[in-house]
């Protein structure tokens, strides 16, 4: 079984309730919630943070 493959963050966009969303190169999309201490993304609360974030990779477990 496939957990995922990684593919590149091309963009990023808010859904209806205010949350960053990372587009993936795939077509997929993934949130980036900075939540913690379940999850430790600080690097999404500021758009320079989100920018560096593009070309670096996320698993997509939508893509096998």
């Amino acid at each position: 079984m496939n957990s995922g493959v990684d593919r590149k963050i091309i963009g990023f966009h808010q859904d209806e309730e205010g949350y960053w969303v990372a587009d993936l190169e795939c077509g997929h999309t993934q949130h980036v919630r900075h939540n913690p201490p379940w999850v430790s993304r600080p690097w999404t609360t500021t758009e320079e943070g989100r920018n560096a974030a593009i070309g670096k990779t996320l698993i997509c477990k939508k893509c096998e």
